[in-house]
């Protein structure tokens, strides 16, 4: 497992993590409530250098087919698309797809690039080939505003994804991740050269 990258922030300058090698799975694990599946690598990190999105080829390690390919983890971002899920913007942004020729074809665009940057994760080789964003079929399917926000988050033109970044302050305000680690253990001696394996 990849659980490190030189990545940018929101306004594009490199984010230092001093101690983001040693710690990155527990953070993550602790992000999302519970361990992620391996392999992924963090893709996108926030202001604060925390990761804000990892990214994973379509087959697991345990050789089980994976057609999500960027999982958001921020805590801030994934409440804001939770709430927007309960007020019913998926239903809402179905509904446009059907009907914005603009929106349907930045969709189908943007499900494009994640079957091939998938594919490319994936050493060339997609398992999950049939289906695009969160496994979607059909492009202008939307399932998962979480999945948007992070394709958004890793450097795609999601239209939803962006619309929902640029809504309100996309940043979080007060570097909850940082209390994460506070809570979280470091590995065991040993454990990482394991699990990189």
């Amino acid at each position: 497992m990849s659980s490190h990258t030189d990545s940018a922030d929101p306004g594009g300058l490199p984010v230092p993590v001093e101690d983001a090698p040693a710690r990155e799975a527990e953070l993550v694990a602790a992000q999302m409530g519970r361990v992620p599946r391996l392999p992924w690598r963090a893709a996108a990190r926030c202001r604060w250098g925390f990761p804000s999105a990892v990214v994973s080829p379509s087959r697991l390690l345990d050789g089980t087919p994976f057609p999500t390919y960027a999982w958001l983890t921020c805590p801030w971002l994934s409440e804001r698309a939770s709430a927007a899920e309960s007020r019913g913007s998926i239903a809402e942004w179905a509904r446009r797809a059907a009907t914005d020729e603009n929106l349907s074809s930045r969709l189908i665009e943007s499900d494009r690039v994640v079957r091939r940057l998938r594919a490319a994760e994936s050493g060339g080789s997609d398992a999950c080939e049939s289906v695009g964003i969160a496994g979607q079929r059909d492009p202008l399917g939307v399932k998962c505003l979480h999945a948007h926000v992070a394709l958004a988050l890793v450097g795609i033109d999601d239209p939803i994804g962006t619309h929902l970044l640029g809504v309100g302050d996309p940043v979080c305000p007060d570097e909850r991740c940082a209390r994460l680690i506070q809570d979280v253990s470091p590995p065991k001696s040993g454990a990482r050269a394991k699990e990189d394996s």
